[in-house]
């Protein structure tokens, strides 16, 4: 079966379950959010007999069951030293849609269409739960950790440019997170370094003059005057990076769904998967993720549900 640089236009559990073992190098992915879109597609049976679109169920616990049903054949297609990086939104219960899309749904910068009468009219269990956070990032994160799944980080993404929320009586959310999973506990991971900043630099050419021996942080001055030597040499070039990411949204005007920014997913590619792999989307939407594994070299293969999506995300890929 030829998977470099492919589209599979599908459900994501069935098309998975036809893909071999152990192929995948690093999976990258955004799944749909819980209660939010109803993409009109022909309807899934999920292994709890249950029958219908992911993120259309009644309740987030059996959303939940069935994105970790989908992880659990993500799990099966990674190479043993594969790496997954699930970004994943929260929401209200008695809210209508998920955080992402907050400050997005009105005026000139919308990201969605003037006509709503797609979004979801299934009962769901959100007025159980009133004005409470779900917390569904996290209670996926759990669950795919009981599953047999290595979390090795919660990366905080704070969008700079995060539309105010119109509520008041709490704070706009202008985070997200993004997880990083491991198959086993030997896995391909390139470090990324992110370089010192000049007063860091400027910093480090000063002088320990503390008579105590200490320079700062509890570092000892001999301790310090090894690290001052490698910086100034070049042997150390700058830090490990963070796990909090400043990067600004950036919608796809094309999309009338949330689009993650192509910034976000450069460091989960470049330290996840090596030049020449295989990155693995199951919900590919309009291609970003293989936009971006295109320009560092790596091959892809993306899965998406809606046939017009899959289309929009080729058209992409073509332009670029």
């Amino acid at each position: 079966m030829d998977l470099i640089n492919k589209m599979i236009v599908g459900d994501s559990l069935n098309s998975l379950r036809k893909l071999p073992e152990g192929v995948v190098d690093c999976v990258v992915t955004s799944p749909p959010y819980w209660a939010l879109r109803n993409y009109g597609t022909n309807p899934v049976v999920w292994p709890d007999g249950w029958v219908g679109e992911l993120g259309q169920e009644q309740s987030f616990e059996k959303y939940i069951t069935h994105l970790c049903d989908i992880f659990d054949e993500v799990k099966r297609t990674l190479k043993d030293t594969g790496t997954c990086w699930v970004n994943l939104g929260d929401t209200y219960g008695g809210s209508c849609m998920g955080l992402s899309y907050a400050g997005h749904c009105k005026g000139k910068n919308s990201i969605l269409p003037d006509d709503l009468s797609y979004m979801p009219k299934v009962a769901h269990s959100r007025g159980k739960y009133s004005k409470c956070l779900l917390m569904i990032p996290f209670r996926f994160a759990l669950e795919m950790v009981n599953r047999g799944w290595i979390l090795r980080n919660v990366i905080i993404w704070q969008k700079p440019n995060c539309v105010p929320h119109s509520v008041k009586d709490r704070f706009t959310v202008d985070f997200e997170y993004l997880f990083f999973f491991a198959k086993s506990q030997k896995y391909y991971f390139e470090q990324q370094i992110e370089p010192f900043k000049e007063s860091t630099l400027e910093r480090v050419k000063g002088k320990v003059n503390d008579n105590k021996g200490q320079y700062y942080q509890g570092i000892s001055k001999q301790n310090y005057e090894n690290f001052k030597q490698k910086v100034l040499s070049g042997a150390v070039k700058g830090k490990n990076k963070r796990a909090v990411w400043n990067i600004a949204t950036s919608p796809f005007r094309g999309a009338h769904f949330a689009v993650y920014p192509q910034k976000l997913i450069e460091t989960p590619i470049q330290a996840g998967c090596p030049e020449g792999g295989l990155v693995l989307d199951p919900f590919m939407g309009s291609g970003t993720t293989a936009l971006v594994a295109n320009r560092f070299n790596r091959n892809w293969l993306g899965i998406e549900l809606n046939p017009e999506y899959a289309q929009m995300a080729q058209e992409r890929l073509n332009a670029a």
